[in-house]
């Protein structure tokens, strides 16, 4: 296991799992927290043992947003450590997890407030315990969302659903945020791991070149015309199969 002060880095069984790890705070998001997991995710691209990823915190939430003690002593230039918002987790993290080659399911229990629901957004599986509650609630703090979830959260909830959530800064249960599509599925809090762990498993379980390819096959297809997106398939298709011959 790779040490970390905010975050649990491990992987077993092809199964690579970063765990926000400041449970006291209910893993409330400070760059440090930012700078481990954008590291552990650059371990997991290096590593062939990693095949799947599953994100997930510790304690009784995933994540409750920023932390708000450092958030007002950044807007205040007080002391506390480095300034929020300028570290990769949020400028450039984003793009390399939307399209990151290896898949990533969130496991989400507890709330998960703020950058708490847009850390997740990217990912390919949003996995909820029936205990979860998530919610957008920037617009209270004065801020706008970030992490690419203007871009996203339209196409995973739709437009209208979308301003919904961040212009009311509503925080929904899990069985709304399933019934809208923020989340795939919704389990038993006590069943959350292992679900998490199965479907990353079943994923596992199938070749990491193929995993990639669909992927970015899907990430492209989404955004261009049918025509555009068989090409792209047949294309991608044959690089898999002059891989095999190598």
């Amino acid at each position: 296991m790779t040490a970390y002060e905010h975050v649990l880095y491990e992987v077993s069984d092809g199964i690579a799992t970063v765990t926000l790890n400041r449970p006291e705070r209910r893993n409330a998001y400070v760059p440090e927290m930012g700078d481990e997991i954008v590291d552990a995710f650059a371990r997991i691209r290096g590593d062939a043992e990693a095949r799947v990823v599953v994100l997930a915190g510790a304690g009784k939430g995933f994540c409750a947003g920023v932390d708000l003690e450092r958030l007002q002593q950044s807007q205040t230039g007080g002391e506390g450590g480095r300034r929020l918002g300028e570290e990769a987790f949020l400028t450039t993290f984003p793009l390399e997890l939307a399209s990151f080659p290896k898949p990533v399911v969130a496991a989400i229990h507890g709330a998960a407030i703020g950058v708490g629901v847009t850390m997740v957004l990217p990912c390919d599986v949003r996995i909820a315990a029936d205990d979860a509650k998530l919610g957008l609630t920037f617009a209270k703090l004065g801020l706008l969302p970030g992490l690419g979830s203007t871009h996203l959260l339209p196409r995973i909830v739709g437009l209208p659903r979308a301003l919904e959530l961040v212009l009311t800064a509503r925080v929904v249960p899990a069985a709304e945020a399933l019934a809208m599509g923020l989340v795939n599925q919704v389990v038993p809090a006590d069943a959350l791991a292992k679900t998490a762990r199965e479907t990353a498993s079943a994923m596992a379980d199938c070749r990491p070149e193929v995993l990639a390819a669909a992927k970015a096959a899907l990430l492209r297809g989404a955004g261009s015309s049918m025509a555009d997106a068989m090409r792209h398939e047949a294309a991608a298709s044959a690089a898999l199969r002059e891989s095999r011959k190598s």
